[in-house]
């Protein structure tokens, strides 16, 4: 004997339902779900007969009033936002609603989606990439006026123009006069990203800084001739070692001494 799907118990569906579902019709909410209880810390008889737009912080009432409204015609776009659950707490979330229709009576579902671990996830990476673009610029002083740069890792162009942009500041602030770049460690670079970087060079010798390029492995040296870069005036060396040699510096009991500035 086959089932008849309009057989389904609608209530019962959405009443076991792991996320919060409240739906709501004319800003008066009707009905929330179990997880919504749990969810908004508190129990039905004190959710239902609520706006749903009291979870919305005042800057958001207006366009979440919009936008109930036209979700009556259509399911709206999800969105991310802060609400407040029934304690005054605050917490991240993801929403979705569509119209639905009980009995004779159009309404809105809505679906609540706590964000709150992947918000700070981001939040995290975000502070580690600004940490690592603040490194990327940063300038490793090594003698009176040389300082080595160290490219790490990967670079995007955002990484990319940061360098760009805050290496001559450091170089200054430093009082630096010649300065090693070292692509050693650097493990991904196109060409787009490649120009900011080689650009370095010339706004460096713009600013009477010289240069010295070391670590630049076969295929990155392949994507600045494709570039047309030219290194005629800029030495390229395969250490940072074979640089300070360059410019005279010694090793002395494990300690680097200037001995000649060539």
């Amino acid at each position: 004997m086959g089932e008849n799907i309009s057989d389904i118990d609608y209530k019962q569906v959405i009443e076991y339902a792991l996320e919060p579902l409240i739906i709501h019709s004319q800003l008066k909410i009707i009905y929330v779900n179990r997880a919504a209880e749990i969810f908004f810390r508190a129990s039905k008889e004190e959710i239902i007969g609520a706006s749903p737009l009291d979870i919305f912080k005042e800057s958001s009432k207006s366009s979440i009033d919009k936008r109930i409204q036209n979700a009556y015609e259509r399911p709206a776009n999800v969105i991310e936002e802060t609400i407040y659950r029934m304690d005054g707490t605050t917490v991240d979330v993801e929403l979705y609603c569509h119209p639905v229709l009980l009995g004779n009576t159009k309404a809105i579902q809505t679906y609540v989606r706590d964000i709150t671990e992947r918000k700070a996830a981001e939040r995290k990476q975000t502070e580690i990439s600004k940490q690592i673009n603040e490194l990327s610029s940063t300038l490793v002083p090594l003698l009176d006026g040389i300082a080595v740069l160290p490219l790490l890792g990967a670079f995007d162009e955002e990484r990319a123009i940061q360098v760009l942009e805050k290496v001559p500041v450091n170089v200054q602030k430093q009082n630096i006069t010649c300065l090693i770049i070292d692509f050693s460690a650097i493990y991904n670079l196109d060409s787009i990203v490649a120009e900011y970087i080689f650009r370095i060079n010339t706004v460096l010798s713009l600013l009477g800084v010289r240069s010295i390029i070391t670590g630049l492995r076969p295929e990155l040296a392949l994507v600045a001739t494709q570039l047309g870069i030219n290194f005629n005036s800029t030495p390229t060396v395969s250490t940072v070692k074979a640089a300070l040699h360059l410019l005279g510096v010694e090793y002395n009991v494990g300690s680097p001494t200037q001995t000649e500035n060539k």
